[in-house]
């Protein structure tokens, strides 16, 4: 398919998605809980104080993301593909009190943002939706100079996740294209420092837990919205955190089969 038609059956499935939602279900807290959203928190550690910040976050989907960051003071503009899925930010702004700005626009190519206009860029599960040096190159083109962008994904080579995601064909896009070392080495090209941080490989159990134990179709229930809403009975997956990070670090290949990459890279 061209990249049109693919863009087009993006916002088609996301605003049927958003068509779906309780706006009243969306916390925004939840997508920076440490023990299920350690991406996140990493990212708020490299982030530092938001304060007065310039973000613009790319494929906002529900905008978890930017309501947090408003929500610490930082000026967001939150753009999404889908108009459905903005119009549910719009709202959920509007009802906890915060200001985010809203724009329809592809992450593909980044239509009326200006150059070097943003201190920072996140997206977060957006690059393996999208042309992926495109929207390097874009992010790139809005920070300003000594800017950062930050990014988390899924990566290719699990070959579990992999099997889950040929049977989770109802709840994913079927172009989507998980990262491969290739397309770390496109954002390494465009970026002056690029840092990774890995997570969810042994933490992967709860995968498990949702199939065997609880019963969740993995086509009626978005596993990674039932582990942030699931926080307080998942506390254990610390101790699951903790052992990837030493695995990772003794062991340095199997980084590549952890379900999800974290991306700092600097203008």
């Amino acid at each position: 398919m061209s990249t049109n038609q693919i863009e087009a059956k993006e916002a088609e499935f996301h605003d049927s998605w958003a068509s779906q939602e309780d706006i009243d279900d969306i916390s925004f807290q939840k997508a920076f809980q440490p023990f299920t959203a350690p991406e996140n928190s990493e990212i708020l550690r490299w982030m530092g104080n938001l304060k007065g910040q310039k973000i613009l976050e790319l494929g906002a989907g529900l905008g978890e993301a930017s309501l947090f960051f408003a929500s610490q003071g930082a000026k967001v503009t939150a753009t999404d593909i889908s108009p459905g899925m903005l119009e549910v930010v719009r709202q959920r702004a509007q009802k906890v009190g915060v200001h985010v700005d809203l724009q329809v626009v592809s992450a593909n190519g980044l239509t009326g943002i200006a150059d070097n206009s943003f201190d920072m860029v996140y997206a977060a599960n957006l690059l393996h939706h999208v042309n992926i040096e495109q929207c390097v190159q874009e992010a790139h083109r809005v920070l300003k100079p000594g800017g950062t962008a930050y990014f988390w994904d899924p990566l290719q080579y699990n070959p579990v996740i992999n099997i889950y995601r040929r049977i989770a064909t109802q709840v994913r896009t079927s172009d989507e294209h998980p990262l491969r070392k290739i397309d770390i080495q496109s954002i390494r090209r465009q970026f002056s420092e690029v840092e990774l941080k890995h997570y969810w490989l042994s933490a992967m159990v709860v995968f498990l837990k949702f199939v065997i134990i609880d019963r969740h179709n993995p086509n009626k229930v978005r596993y990674w919205k039932k582990i942030l809403s699931d926080y307080e009975d998942l506390k254990w997956l610390r101790f699951f955190h903790q052992i990837d990070q030493i695995l990772f670090s003794l062991i340095p290949p199997i980084k590549w089969w952890a379900w999800n990459v974290t991306i700092r890279a600097k203008k």
